[in-house]
């Protein structure tokens, strides 16, 4: 019997040797939420079953104290199972029931799940898995290795400060690691080239961490995240900040090649210089990263040297206020067009976020097509790697420009490298509007001898559960790689009445036979939707 399961934790769910249809069901990021009266039919198919033989199912909830029944084959397994409240909390709880032998049948077969009729509580689906009793975990193992496939994750993180209760919003972390072993990390603390530092504890799931930080200013918060995102690598990585090492293990001061490493860990700041992780093996490895450029010293500008505009890495810019009737709105500053952005306010706040952190040598401000009083007159530039805490870099007062379309250039003394910028406009020459043509970010070239970012090495150690620990280094593999997906998305079905599920079938099929079979159910149910 092919391993049957099918993983509501992500969108699409992830499915095996099986078609889900639903009714009544809400499609949460991380559940199904059944409401009263509504179910899921998970449509399988079992080749050469033996009526001696046992069935285990496993149904997986978010504890609620919810009620469900189970039927397999119309045969009733559970009838108002009642699953203990869990204290508010929502971790994951597993149901196993026994199925006999004789309620399985060689070909298709259906189990269906319910939230009975007059119940008061959602009841929220994370996983079901069906396999034969002596192979119990099998299918179990089989949705661990798929959930393992799908080891590039994005949360949308939060940081709190001690004493407080108000969450605010962190930028997001993006995270891959992988050894070769499809064993995704329990616990991850690393630090960054400014000097922040992180640790955090993963959920089994991977659907969230809790942790702390110490930004580069030495204010402490808690740091929480949510999944956000989660794909199969190499989905996911393009255009981010992703080490690829071939390694060595050093064993009585002899070393020998020990496979590859993938890293991605970007919390929005600076770049990477320090990671240490556990794995849900037991797998732990420290690493330092040599080769960093460190963020207290980037390129700085020679006498006679070139600055190049780095403005096209903004890849997203945000304003305390924008004229969006008249489209003179902030993404207009990026455009080497006339059009511009126009603010409803004497003060006013532009921040800029690069695809990499980038060290800012000088900036460029171009006048509005009209209304001198609308000029800035007063403001800081200031540079930041979380969003949070900011490091103002440049200074201005009694600017201004002597025509329309003007450009002005004015120096940064001391560049760093920041994930984002702000200009915060202070004030203006006179008018309750504040305009902008254009804006321009130049960064000096990088100093030659010299590491570039991303270029890096590493040293360390890594040990195996019970093992001793042993040597571990890393010569970086040159790139660009490949981000071309390993698997493909399932379709989304009609609105009608029951719904199929959207799915990821990538895996389900393991054989011409299994692939025609599954084709011919989709087909039908697509048909009659």
């Amino acid at each position: 019997m092919e391993p049957v399961f099918a993983d509501f934790s992500t969108t699409p769910a992830q499915l095996s040797n099986a078609v889900v249809t639903h009714h009544r069901c809400g499609i949460a990021p991380s559940h199904l939420a059944l409401g009263a009266g509504g179910h899921i039919k998970v449509d399988f198919t079992v080749d050469g079953w033996k009526e001696n033989e046992e069935a285990v199912v496993t149904v997986t909830v978010l504890g609620t104290g919810a009620p469900m029944d189970v039927l397999l084959n119309g045969k009733t397994l559970a009838e108002r199972l009642a699953i203990p409240a869990d204290g508010g909390h929502s971790d994951p709880r597993d149901t196993v029931l026994s199925a006999p032998g004789d309620l399985l049948a060689a070909g298709t077969n259906i189990l269906e799940i319910r939230s009975p009729e007059g119940s008061d509580t959602l009841l929220r689906l994370r996983a079901v898995t069906v396999a034969p009793a002596h192979e119990q975990d099998q299918a179990r193992h089989a949705l661990a290795a798929r959930a393992a496939n799908r080891s590039v994750v994005a949360f949308s993180a939060e940081v709190r400060a001690p004493g407080t209760t108000a969450w605010q919003p962190a930028p997001r972390l993006l995270l891959h690691v992988d050894l070769g072993e499809s064993a995704l990390p329990s616990q991850l603390s690393w630090r960054t080239a400014d000097g922040s530092e992180a640790a955090i504890g993963l959920r089994a799931d991977l659907t969230g961490f809790l942790g702390h930080r110490r930004a580069a200013d030495g204010s402490v918060t808690e740091y929480r995240g949510s999944l956000a995102e989660r794909w199969a690598y190499p989905e996911g990585t393009a255009g981010a900040r992703l080490h690829r090492f071939s390694t060595e293990s050093g064993h009585d001061n002899a070393w020998a090649p020990s496979g590859e490493l993938r890293l991605l860990l970007d919390d929005g700041g600076a770049l990477l210089e320090r990671v240490s992780w556990t794995d849900r093996r037991g797998t732990t490895a420290s690493i330092a990263l040599s080769g960093v450029s460190p963020v207290a010293a980037p390129a700085v500008r020679q006498p006679g040297g070139e600055l190049r505009d780095i403005t096209r890495t903004v890849e997203d810019v945000e304003a305390s206020d924008e004229f969006a009737e008249w489209g003179e709105v902030a993404e207009n500053l990026l455009s080497k067009s006339h059009n511009k952005w126009l603010a409803h306010e004497d003060t006013a706040e532009l921040t800029f976020t690069f695809a990499q952190p980038a060290a800012v040598a000088a900036y460029r401000l171009t006048s509005g097509n009209d209304c001198p009083d609308r000029d800035p007159q007063v403001w800081k530039l200031q540079g930041s790697h979380d969003g949070s805490h900011w490091t103002t870099l440049d200074t201005r007062t009694g600017e201004s420009f002597r025509g329309r379309h003007e450009t002005k250039e004015y120096q940064v003394a001391s560049p760093a490298s920041y994930a984002r910028y702000r200009l915060g406009i202070e004030g203006n020459r006179g008018s309750d509007m504040t305009q902008l043509s254009r804006i321009q970010f130049l960064a000096a070239d990088a100093p030659f001898p010299g590491p570039t970012h991303g270029a890096a090495d590493f040293t360390g150690y890594r040990t195996t559960l019970g093992g001793d620990p042993v040597g571990y280094r890393g010569t970086t593999v040159p790139g660009p790689w490949s981000a071309t997906p390993g698997q493909q998305e399932g379709q989304e079905a009609g609105d009608a009445l029951p719904k199929l599920l959207a799915g990821d079938l990538g895996e389900t099929a393991r054989g011409l036979d299994e692939a025609a079979r599954l084709i011919g159910k989709l087909a039908v149910y697509l048909k009659n939707s």
